[in-house]
């Protein structure tokens, strides 16, 4: 998901993505900690986007607040 797509979301769209996101990385450990995992480069790709989407949320926390 890019940073574009991200910050076109409202808020509560992306309170639910990173709901989702945040399962999926659990989902991926799981499957990790038992040896299924086929692609472990996912898990990565499930941080960084975690990551853009807390970020954008921050970006807009602060253009409210000023």
């Amino acid at each position: 998901m890019k940073v574009n797509e991200i910050r076109d979301m409202t808020q509560d769209e992306l309170e639910l993505k990173l709901k989702e996101l945040k399962q999926e990385l659990f989902n991926l450990r799981f499957q990790h900690a038992t040896n299924q995992l086929d692609n472990p480069m996912k898990m990565v790709e499930v941080k960084r986007t975690i990551a853009r989407v807390k970020t954008v949320m921050r970006e807009t926390e602060l253009k409210e607040s000023v």
